[in-house]
């Protein structure tokens, strides 16, 4: 991976009387780590209180047997970030809470709202609006959300008052982009998935309770058995009757084509397909379409090493390491300054020059978002004598950028926006490089191509999308919002 991507979040949620319930989305949280690592949080119910412990870092950073100590309870949700809406600071850490009602509400949201202007105004929440300066902390969409959902829920603005259930019922349709929620009140844990699914969730069964994680393999941590898929457009709620399920709108389905190109954890599954053997696939559709005469296929760790897998085997050219990764190092993508992140890519790659040296190499890796990592790795490759540097990339240009969850900053900051494979080429100093054709990979996946979003590689965006980068939309003092360029919209988006 051209590691200048982060992803929106990772949600866990369990309902399980009788067990540590902190200690469990702790461990969930662990394995969803690599789905955001600025920021950390828990929260959890004892059936009158609910508590919230967030903080900025890593998980283990955060939480400590000391801090998970007290926090006793039936029902916790949990939640790690990386920023979409919203700079990274704490006010901005999740889970979001609200205190209406017995106990207030608790929120986690992985995703992107492609909206938040206009449910900003309605609610008197952009900067210089009379009602700001009572909403100063709330510089997010999910933050947003949770406004949203309180005044829905409070029982001043209706007789009847209004459960968390039903308040979301209310909120819902007004909601528009990517959403993935994970909800909590004081007896009821809940789960929700947009209209089209852009982002996962998944619902498993622990002994005497129930799980809900943004992947498969935070399931396995805890000792959860997958259940199924929570559908695109669904609501499910959990509590101590057990599990009901509610449809609030017609599903779509388009879930991010990237969770299956880089964001899913490999021992996860998604439409019922291994996302390593799809990976692999990936990697031989790669060697089909652009063969190269080479000495050895060697991957980007750790991003690269299934479609590298997959193209030396289909290529009959025997598969190597040529660079090591140091494992401490956390994600490039995610520090905050390119020079941080150039100097990301030294600590954390370094070449084997004795299995380089000489020799013809094909290099993979999954994508190329902005280049510069990519361009320094062939650059040390060719430092440690490599003869050839033949790049295979297992997905195809990323031209546009994501509106619904995935941070890739402006168009014009991709490398393939207004550039030709030739001219990439020339600016790796690579002796080739191709990428995977949409079809080939879409092919891969073992699921429906239909069911995709494939908006950064095609254009093509489900949902209208905001004139502006809305990423700092919420804030006082944040960036002036910079315009999208028109063509990167589809031009015939459907309405969500």
């Amino acid at each position: 991976m051209d590691l200048h991507i982060g992803e929106a979040c990772g949600v866990f949620g369990v309902y399980a009387p009788g067990h540590p319930v902190a200690n469990l989305t702790y461990l969930g949280l662990y394995a969803l780590q690599h789905r955001g690592q600025e920021s950390a949080g828990i929260a959890v119910s004892d059936g009158e209180t609910v508590t919230v412990v967030k903080d900025m870092g890593l998980v283990t950073q955060v939480f400590d047997e000391r801090r998970l100590a007290p926090l006793d309870g039936h029902l916790a949700i949990g939640h790690v970030r990386y920023s979409t809406t919203g700079t990274s600071n704490w006010r901005n850490a999740q889970p979001v809470y609200r205190s209406v009602g017995d106990a207030g509400f608790a929120l986690g949201h992985n995703g992107n709202l492609t909206n938040t202007a206009e449910l900003a105004e309605s609610l008197g929440m952009l900067p210089g609006m009379a009602a700001a300066q009572d909403l100063a902390d709330s510089t997010t969409d999910s933050d947003l959300v949770g406004e949203l959902l309180a005044r829905a829920y409070a029982p001043e603005v209706r007789s009847d008052g209004r459960d968390l259930e039903t308040a979301l019922e209310h909120v819902l349709p007004d909601l528009a982009g990517a959403f993935t929620f994970v909800l909590m009140d004081d007896a009821h844990l809940i789960g929700v998935r947009d209209r089209h699914g852009f982002r996962p969730l998944v619902l498993g069964r622990i002994e005497g309770g129930w799980v809900l994680a943004s992947e498969s393999a935070a399931l396995d941590i805890v000792g959860a058995h997958f259940v199924r898929d929570i559908e695109p457009g669904e609501m499910v709620v959990i509590d101590a009757a057990g599990v009901r399920e509610r449809r609030y709108a017609e599903a779509t389905p388009k879930l991010c084509l990237f969770e299956f190109v880089y964001f899913a954890r490999p021992d996860t599954k998604l439409y019922g397909q291994s996302i390593h053997a799809a990976r692999q696939r990936m990697g031989e559709e790669l060697a089909r379409q652009a063969p190269v005469d080479a000495e050895m296929v060697m991957p980007v760790p750790e991003s690269g090493i299934p479609a590298a897998q997959g193209y030396a085997r289909a290529a009959g050219i025997p598969y190597g390491d040529g660079l090591v990764k140091n494992r401490y190092v956390g994600r490039t993508f995610i520090q905050p300054s390119q020079q941080l992140r150039g100097q990301g890519v030294r600590l954390k790659l370094n070449p084997l020059p004795e299995n380089i040296k000489g020799k013809r190499l094909v290099v993979v890796d999954d994508s190329i978002v902005r280049g510069t990592t990519t361009r320094q790795v062939v650059s040390m490759l060719r430092e440690a004598g490599a003869a050839e540097v033949h790049f295979r990339v297992s997905s195809p240009p990323y031209r546009w950028p994501c509106f619904y969850g995935m941070d890739t900053g402006q168009r014009s900051e991709l490398l393939a926006a207004d550039m030709s494979v030739g001219e990439i080429r020339d600016f790796l100093g690579v002796d080739s490089l191709a990428y995977l054709d949409l079809d080939r990979l879409l092919t891969a996946t073992g699921a429906l191509p239909e069911s995709f979003c494939t908006a950064c590689l095609s254009g093509e965006y489900p949902v209208p999308v905001p004139d502006i980068d809305s990423k700092h939309v919420l804030e006082e003092d944040g960036a002036e919002p910079s315009p999208v360029p028109r063509a990167a919209e589809s031009p015939h988006p459907s309405t969500s």
